[in-house]
């Protein structure tokens, strides 16, 4: 999973029925928007059933103050926990690829969905996250919206590997335009004139970031630009297949942590078949960097991240809302950009640094746009 790359990717990378910011990098599995909730406070529940007989409401101050404490750290908590997972996830799939040199991507995809899998089964099994069951035609129904997915972390793994994380930050940007695009021809969804503005700006930073960037590397700008056509196609097919999925389910609705489960579980045979197309298991075999116990221990975190990132971003979602939370992941852009420069000690030029700059602002004005 790579994170915003995904957080945008795998998770960075998706949204539900609302799509603010289809980055999925998430990469592990679902950035679903939500409606915003409020979930229902113990004084709540004293207000409707605690009633003395003339009407007058029992009340527990003590209880509202504490309520009141815990209401507002917990947008905080799950905000910071979300931004801290999403930066954690990018710099370290970075490390994997690029510091150690580890050039099969799809294997790391294989490993990190493994882990994810996994988890997400076990927690399922203990009660703590409830799983819709199975079936065939939930699977059939989903295999379309997997194999894109899967495209979409192996480009992600691959542009991450070539260019820097501040550039494909920047060029990340390229999803929502297209996803624009794609939602007024299939869904007949007309943005505003701020929006429409705020990707032109888009546009103009990612071509004079990449004029600009003194480390262009013509085949990791190729990955990149597949990776941003894929998430965008992805979000909007997700949005046609959740609709279809739900009539095969008990529930007659699909969970998040459901979507998470499909996405990575189904991955697995596809990234099997992968590797061996790509002869990448003899790569895996060989190589002297899978010896090395730190290498596993940044992959397993990694993997760990991503799936992380899916339950953060829910859970700031639950305690804010879409609002919130498509800006955040704006700003969220700026620390990633800023830390993947310093940390990599990327060759960077006045013109290259400010074009970076305006791709970044271009992207909270988008953010702002699509909220007013």
């Amino acid at each position: 999973m790579v994170g915003d790359m995904s957080s945008d990717f795998k998770l960075d990378a998706v949204k539900g029925h609302d799509s603010e910011d289809p980055e999925v990098g998430s990469l592990n599995g679902v950035h679903t928007i939500l409606p915003e909730r409020r979930a229902t406070t113990l004084s709540d529940r004293l207000f409707r059933g605690s009633r003395a007989g003339h009407g007058e409401i029992v009340s527990i101050p003590n209880e509202k103050r504490g309520h009141g404490s815990a209401k507002k750290s917990g947008p905080l908590l799950s905000g910071t926990a979300y931004c801290i997972s999403s930066c954690s996830m990018i710099l370290l799939n970075k490390v994997v690829l690029s510091s150690y040199n580890f050039n099969a991507g799809v294997s790391l995809m294989f490993y990190q969905n493994l882990i994810s899998s996994v988890i997400v089964v076990l927690l399922g099994f203990s009660g703590v996250v409830t799983l819709e069951k199975l079936n065939w035609k939930l699977v059939r129904v989903w295999i379309p919206v997997n194999i894109i997915f899967i495209g979409m972390l192996v480009s992600g793994m691959y542009s991450l590997k070539y260019v820097n994380i501040a550039m494909v930050t920047i060029l990340k940007n390229v999803t929502n335009i297209l996803t624009a695009i794609g939602e007024l021809y299939l869904f007949r969804k007309h943005q505003s004139q701020k929006v429409w503005t705020a990707m032109f700006l888009m546009i103009i930073s990612a071509i004079s970031s990449g004029i600009t960037d003194i480390s262009f590397d013509t085949l990791g700008y190729a990955w990149q630009i597949s990776n941003c056509i894929l998430t965008a196609s992805y979000s909007l097919t997700l949005r046609r297949v959740m609709d279809e999925a739900k009539k095969y389910t008990r529930s007659g609705s699909l969970n998040e942590v459901s979507m998470v489960l499909l996405n990575n579980l189904l991955s697995l045979p596809f990234a099997a078949f992968l590797i061996i197309m790509f002869d990448e298991w003899e790569y895996i075999i060989s190589v002297d960097v899978i010896k090395l116990p730190m290498f596993w221990v940044i992959a397993t975190a990694s993997g760990l991240l991503g799936l992380a990132i899916s339950f953060t971003s829910m859970w700031f979602l639950h305690q804010t809302g879409p609002t919130t939370y498509s800006l955040v992941g704006s700003l969220n852009k700026i620390p990633i950009s800023l830390a993947g420069l310093v940390l990599f000690k990327v060759p960077l030029s006045l013109p290259n640094l400010f074009s970076i700059l305006f791709g970044l602002f271009a992207g909270i004005f988008f953010a702002k746009a699509k909220m007013s």
